[in-house]
């Protein structure tokens, strides 16, 4: 009876199923279907943006309607206002004891660091939940975020991201993203001013790991150097974006990670620039500002990060890592301009830095022998620039600081050790004398410069930005 029943129970459940589906099929809907907006599903707008779609600087949060400050200490750019990374104050004397913490605030995975004005701090990040580059403004008294200008560009991570430092002054605030992305915004309200991406109008050949390149303003004029097709170097006006002069790329060269540093040579404003492939002077001034003076190609590492150094009236210091070294360049005109390169050497038969941009100080000049520096290897060295080769003297064996950043504030050179640890040097004539070591940070590739003002300084690691108060 009951085996009766279960297959009496089993038939008319598999009669109702396949009565189901025959009226399934035979169905007509009679139902209008809605049709569902972008964003309707509350995915992030413009998520999916393609790298070659990019809107520059189109989406903007402000955090803190209101913001006032009495402070007016400075850190415009890349190496400081006069982009030689060494600062004077009015207040020599550093706190005692340990440097206190002031506040933090986490960023995407980068290097890039922040410029100081007038009590706000700037500094470009990467968002990889968002695919998006961003500006953000805080609070030099507090950390308190004040705004953000942010646009999509999709990436993949390599060695982090944002890896530059904006450029800040009256009327603009520029950066420039990983991607080539050139941004200006004011830099109160953060209203947008004008961009620029130099991967499409200019053919640009961005980096293996992204663009390095740190704006640099001269005059009013924001310098870069696209290294595309057809262009080499612009000078674009800082407050409408239009380009005032340009160089053609008759060189070849192409963008390396190293920025132009604007110096005089031969009695000549100039903008040299290391590039892959070579090195060139550009006219700074004058009637024929934009045009190329003189270039080499004796010198031409594949990967370059620091800057040139300029030595003296004709003579310009060049490193690079990767086992590359460095060169010392002269630049004469006599009649017409002429780039020689006069010593040319491996990293460990002389000076060089494999990413941060030697200091020539006092007569002096200090770097970070890089990995492939043989004894010295890591070490803080002290060179005279009449001998390369031999340092005047180096740090002990257990002070080594991987391609940490340095910096010198009234005659005291702070280096961030690229695993979070601040130390301290007081400089002599000769040597350097240690005066503290803190540890800030249990830190990874903390290879950001350092930016002060305002007796703050601020380190950063790949992870977090540090406001430290030293004075």
């Amino acid at each position: 009876m009951k085996e009766k029943k279960l297959i009496y129970v089993a038939a008319a459940t598999a009669l109702v199923y396949v009565l189901l589906i025959v009226a399934w099929h035979l169905r007509t809907p009679s139902l209008d279907f809605a049709l569902h907006l972008p964003g309707a599903d509350n995915r992030p707008e413009g998520l999916e943006r393609k790298a070659d779609d990019v809107v520059i600087g189109e989406y903007f949060m402000r955090y803190e309607e209101e913001f006032t400050t009495d402070l007016k200490g400075r850190w415009i750019g890349f190496r400081g206002e006069d982009r030689t990374n060494i600062l004077s104050t009015d207040n020599p004397s550093f706190i005692e004891g340990e440097f206190k913490e002031e506040w933090r605030f986490e960023t995407g995975e980068g290097h890039a660091a922040p410029v100081i004005y007038d009590g706000r701090v700037y500094v470009l990040d990467y968002n990889e939940q968002l695919n998006s580059d961003a500006l953000r403004c805080f609070s030099l008294e507090t950390g308190k975020e004040l705004w953000r200008r942010w646009y999509r560009v999709p990436m993949k991570r390599n060695h982090g991201f944002s890896r530059t430092i904006p450029v800040v002054g009256d009327g603009y605030v520029i950066t420039v993203g990983p991607q080539g992305h050139v941004m200006c915004c004011d830099p109160v309200t953060g209203d947008m001013i004008w961009a620029m991406d130099m991967q499409k109008q200019f053919s640009s050949e961005v980096p293996f790991w992204y663009t390095g390149q740190c704006p640099v303003v001269d005059n009013g004029t924001v310098v870069l150097a696209p290294a595309g097709e057809e262009v080499l170097m612009i000078g674009v006006d800082c407050l409408t974006g239009e380009i005032k002069w340009q160089t053609p790329n008759t060189l070849g060269l192409t963008m390396s990670h190293s920025s132009v540093m604007p110096m005089t040579l031969g009695g000549k404003r100039t903008y040299v620039y290391v590039g892959v492939g070579g090195v060139c002077g550009v006219s700074a001034e004058g009637a024929d500002q934009g045009t190329m003076l003189w270039h080499t190609n004796k010198w031409q590492p594949s990967v370059v990060a620091p800057s040139p150094v300029r030595l003296s009236s004709d003579k310009v210091l060049m490193v690079a890592g990767y086992g590359t070294g460095g060169a010392l360049l002269q630049v004469t005109n006599s009649g017409g301009w002429t780039a020689t390169v006069l010593d040319q050497y491996k990293a460990d038969k002389g000076l060089s830095c494999e990413q941060q941009t030697p200091i020539l100080y006092n007569g002096m000049i200090i770097t970070i022998a890089p990995k492939d520096g043989g004894s010295i290897r890591g070490k803080l060295a002290y060179y005279s620039p009449s001998n390369l080769h031999t340092p005047v003297w180096s740090s002990g064996a257990d002070e080594r600081f991987g391609l940490g950043p340095y910096i010198v504030i009234d005659g005291n050179l702070f280096i961030f050790k690229d695993d979070g640890e601040l130390y301290q040097y007081q400089i002599g004539a000769n040597s350097m004398t240690l005066v503290r070591s803190q540890r800030i940070m249990e830190g990874a590739d903390a290879w950001g410069p350092m930016a002060y003002a305002d007796g703050r300084l601020i380190v950063r690691d790949a992870h977090n930005v540090v406001c430290l108060k030293i004075k």
